[in-house]
């Protein structure tokens, strides 16, 4: 199997620290190199990687055990993402072009620009809103509110709906507050009863906004185990030990290119960016400082790479290095290996 090749292959990987956890076999310099310079990156914490859904390595090259929950930052939006998608497989939520307003209800500030009821479901996902963003050197006025959904909300439109991609925590905030809205539970339970509990994973409780919403999309607590299994969902269209999670669908729609990243340029689904890496196809997550989720499907791979969360970090050109050492190491490595 391709998995037994793989373990071969990554086993020399145990030979960086004692920390590291595989079984033993003979060293495999290409695998090595790129363990190594994962372990070179100044910020990098955690890293796991599995092959058709088994960990081949993991390893803590400084801070937590990568079965640890850690800050993930903006990688979070993935999770809210999924979060939808169950949502909408429970009935809970219409589908990806309800109209937002529709589930919030009374939050909707009456501030709110005309034609904010042309905002759907889908557009906050894909942070093509057209509202004026709330990250950036907005993003401090923005925390600093005393009401966060009613400020990203009641913010003028800069761009229609279905325009451009304009990066907004807001955007993930505001999906947040509709979901608790539309089932008077708190997005921790939710999150914990429609994924937490599939995924078998830990969800700590994470901070909330003034009025007790749960942050959206931002500073969440995954161990890299459980990013895994997040990844893991969506390789296996929404699919987890038989049981359907996200809807039918739900991974291809996530994962079409929308709009373009400022950043960088990818494109944007919903939650994940769309791009390319050694001549693959290739969906991941991206928080500060260098939380990342990779699933790249034809290779059955999936990586879970944990940093440092806290300033300064030198943003979309650290995740140009990260980038690098996935296209110029591991996924040569385990194309290399594959039967």
């Amino acid at each position: 199997m391709q998995r037994d090749i793989i373990i071969t292959l990554i086993a020399a990987l145990l030979t960086l620290s004692p920390q590291a956890s595989l079984a033993t076999a003979e060293p495999a310099r290409p695998v090595a190199q790129a363990a190594e310079q994962f372990g070179e990156l100044e910020r990098t914490h955690g890293l796991v990687v599995a092959i058709e859904g088994e960990i081949v390595f993991e390893h803590a090259f400084a801070g937590p055990a990568v079965d640890e929950p850690v800050n993930v930052k903006s990688l979070a939006k993935i999770f809210l993402a999924a979060l939808v998608g169950a949502a909408i497989e429970r009935g809970v939520v219409a589908g990806a072009d309800q109209p937002v307003v529709e589930l919030l209800g009374e939050r909707v500030p009456a501030e709110a620009p005309a034609g904010i009821d042309r905002v759907t479901i889908g557009h906050l996902l894909s942070m093509q809103a057209g509202l004026e963003p709330t990250s950036g050197s907005n993003y401090g006025t923005w925390v600093a509110s005393d009401d966060w959904i009613a400020d990203a909300l009641g913010r003028p439109f800069i761009d229609e709906p279905g325009g451009h991609m304009l990066y907004s925590t807001g955007n993930s905030h505001i999906l947040s507050g509709a979901l608790t809205e539309a089932t008077e539970t708190s997005t921790l339970a939710l999150a914990r009863a429609w994924l937490g509990n599939p995924l078998n994973i830990s969800i700590p409780d994470w901070p909330t906004d003034p009025q007790g919403i749960h942050f959206g999309g931002n500073n969440m607590r995954l161990s890299p185990h459980a990013l895994i299994r997040l990844g893991e969902l969506y390789r296996n269209d929404g699919v987890v030990d038989g049981r359907r999670v996200l809807p039918e669908g739900w991974v291809e729609t996530s994962w079409a290119p929308r709009g373009q990243s400022q950043y960088h340029d990818d494109y944007y689904g919903y939650g994940w960016f769309v791009g390319e890496l050694a001549g693959e196809r290739v969906y991941y997550g991206w928080g500060f400082g260098g939380q990342v989720l990779y699933v790249v499907p034809s290779l059955a791979l999936t990586v879970a790479l944990t940093s440092d969360p806290t300033p300064p970090s030198p943003r979309s050109a650290y995740l140009a290095r990260i980038h690098e050492v996935m296209a110029e190491y591991l996924i040569p490595a385990v194309r290399e290996a594959a039967p």
